[in-house]
């Protein structure tokens, strides 16, 4: 039998030939038929033999003769199979009258997407949806093609979304650019789906859905940018004048496939590079009259984004980094000149930082809304000039200034140096804003500083932590005013659970036993909750040593001293804040020792609090300890193996004695004990 090589060319051949239609049908049956489940390379090769097939035949046939068999194989028990028929729609597209690609193939591929399993089956609808999306011309098809692109972006596997960023995103901007909608459908809907479900999830965010919109949004940036720069009033004298400079390569944030390189879309390098020049030059020097879709970016899409922003939930970590990204993307896309003539500004004015405006600027809300961390890593940081760096660092400093002498919630400037920290490149910028909070005057500012230090522990180096974090912590502990002190101890529990340097470990462990062991500190209410919500936090992770003689310790002594505190409040919290660290270090591994020494008398300590305020904590308490005294007590009766202790015996003896008395109760004959046992033959 000759090999596929010679077979597929010769059956095509005969099928583009033979007269008789019923013959050629069989032919092509064989075709699709012949391998079991084709490799890679073997689709390949029935792939260009089909489409040779559609060049010689003409469109009338490879309807009626080719879709067919592809319909036949579209629940093939074989992926492969399936792979091909997917593969196969892409492929005869241009060969097919225009009206069947967009019905029948559009829904063979629709019906694809939605119910196979296979990732990568749905992976070559998605790429052949992109290709028929480059011919589809009626209009009409807009709204399927936008629902399959939602639909396919909230695919569950990693290469389907892949693949609509990189083909079928592309495909269907250009699309709708040629139908002059992007501007004024496509992202307009998107936008309107992200503030329908920001409405709808004022309580609860759909986070997945956002995500689908805002990364279609991305996407779509590039075309964006292609169709502002091709309608600028320059476009008509874009020609060589002198000398072009080529485009940066760092000019543009790297494209997610060449279908969303700007040059792609523009149609080659050297016509961006002529257009780009005269588009910095407009902006600086000529301004906006009359550039339509550029002042549709200034005047629509970025007053309904910042809008948008507003409304996200600063503690959703998520949706801070996305729309940071975001906006990083769209400012490195549309450029400096952009970023700081009309992206700044908008920010700027909304937010409205200055000294003496602070109650206003407070009283409007915005500074805690994630505007702030969106704003400053998502804008502030596209550039990285000393003038950039300086913006940012300014930024921070006044937000952190005004949120804290008006007293406002401190969940922006955490969202920002959140998401600036886990950049080790912004830790010195970061580290620079917060030693102006160390050295500011209002004790407020020094607050903020202290517990500000903490968000950035984590990722930071041993060596910056030692040079710059402790110093700045130590000065702290020994503020003026009592509540910084206080706002210093998170930081510094996190220095014990994150650094491994003895000599810092030892500095930091001197600063808590201070606080812990001088007399200054001990009634102070406020102090005694950091420190035991602190060591509730850390305990569980830090070096095991610390937390034996250290934490264990010093939370016995604070469920002591609980003991006779007479102020029912203040007693009711350390208790209920002992509970929560006891908890946390429940799951460590203890020695019987420390158990008894320390672990069970704090528990009992705190047990005695509990029957006065909390009958509920008091008994989760007694069956905590129950099992520490458990533990303690099987250790102990454990004897070397091949010996059994006094103690022992008598358990095992009083354990056969319950289950004999079990068995007893259960069974009321010994006929039926006997067929417990007894087994079937």
């Amino acid at each position: 039998m000759p090999n596929c090589k010679e077979l597929i060319p010769l059956i095509l051949c005969t099928a583009c030939l033979h007269p008789e239609p019923k013959e050629r049908d069989q032919l092509l049956h064989i075709l699709f038929n012949l391998i079991k489940r084709p490799d890679d390379e073997q689709r390949q090769m029935i792939l260009t033999g089909c489409v040779a097939f559609a060049r010689h035949v003409g469109a009338t046939r490879v309807e009626a003769e080719l879709l067919p068999q592809c319909w036949e194989q579209i629940t093939h028990k074989y992926p492969e199979r399936r792979l091909l028929v997917a593969e196969s729609c892409g492929a005869l597209a241009p060969y097919l009258p225009k009206e069947i690609r967009s019905s029948l193939v559009l829904s063979m591929l629709q019906q694809m997407l939605t119910e196979d399993k296979a990732d990568m089956v749905r992976e070559a609808v998605v790429r052949s949806l992109g290709i028929i999306m480059g011919y589809i011309d009626d209009p009409d098809k807009y709204t399927q093609g936008f629902e399959l692109m939602l639909m396919a972006l909230g695919d569950p596997s990693e290469r389907v979304i892949s693949a609509i960023h990189q083909v079928f995103v592309p495909a269907f901007a250009a699309w709708t650019t040629e139908l002059g909608s992007l501007q004024s459908q496509l992202i307009p809907t998107l936008l309107s789906r992200i503030e329908k479900l920001l409405r709808e999830g004022e309580h609860r965010l759909d986070e997945h859905k956002l995500h689908i919109y805002l990364s279609a949004l991305q996407s779509l940036i590039p075309a964006l940018f292609a169709v502002v720069i091709q309608n600028a009033p320059f476009t008509n004298i874009a020609k060589l004048h002198g000398e072009v400079l080529p485009i940066e390569v760092t000019r543009f944030p790297r494209p997610a496939s060449p279908l969303q390189d700007v040059a792609t879309i523009i149609g080659s390098r050297e016509q961006l590079a002529v257009l780009l020049q005269l588009y910095d030059y407009q902006l600086e020097h000529e301004g906006t009259t009359g550039w339509e879709s550029l002042l549709w970016v200034v005047n629509q899409l970025l007053p309904q984004l910042i809008e948008i922003v507003g409304r996200i939930n600063v503690a959703s970590t998520t949706c801070v980094h996305e729309f940071s990204r975001f906006f990083w993307r769209l400012c490195r896309t549309f450029g400096k000149i952009f970023t700081n003539t009309k992206v700044k500004p908008q920010f700027q004015e909304i937010l409205r930082l200055s000294e003496e405006n602070i109650d206003a600027t407070v009283g409007n809300g915005i500074l805690t809304k994630a505007t702030v961390p969106i704003y400053a890593t998502g804008v502030l940081t596209c550039y990285n000039q000393e003038e950039d760096r300086k913006l940012l660092i300014g930024f921070l400093e006044d937000v952190m200034t005004t949120l804290s002498l008006s007293h406002a919630p401190l969940d922006s400037l955490k969202a920002s140096f959140v998401e600036l920290g886990a950049n080790p490149a912004y830790h010195e910028l970061l580290l620079t804003v917060l030693w102006y909070g160390v050295v500011h005057t209002s004790a407020l500012v020094r607050c903020t500083a202290a517990r500000m230090f903490e968000q950035i522990l984590r990722g930071m180096s041993e060596a910056l932590i030692d040079k710059r974090v402790a110093p700045a912590l130590v000065t702290l502990s020994s503020d003026p005013e009592f509540s910084v002190r206080i706002a210093t101890i998170p930081a510094f529990g996190t220095i014990m659970e994150t650094v491994t340097q003895k000599e810092l470990l030892e500095r930091v462990k001197m600063q808590l036993a201070s606080f812990l062991e001088d007399p200054q500190y001990q009634d102070q209410h406020s102090l005694q909750m950091e420190i035991i919500k602190t060591f509730g936090r850390v305990g569980p992770n830090a070096e095991p040593r610390f937390r034996d003689e250290f934490v264990l310790p010093h939370l016995h002594n604070l469920a002591l001293g609980n003991n006779t505190q007479t102020v029912e409040s203040k007693r009711q919290d350390i208790a209920m804040q002992l509970f929560e660290a006891y908890s946390a270090l429940s799951c460590c591994f203890i020695s019987e020792d420390l158990m008894v020494t320390h672990f069970m008398p704090g528990l009992r300590c705190l047990r005695t609090d509990m029957e006065h305020l909390s009958p509920e904590h008091e008994v989760i308490l007694s069956s905590m300890i129950k099992e520490c005294e458990q533990k303690v007590e099987n250790k102990m009766v454990q004897e070397p193996q091949g010996s059994m202790s006094i103690a022992a015996s008598l358990v095992s003896e009083d354990t056969k004695t319950k289950f004999l008395n079990k068995m007893g109760q259960l069974t009321t004959s010994g006929a039926m004990l006997a067929n417990v046992f007894q087994r079937k033959k």
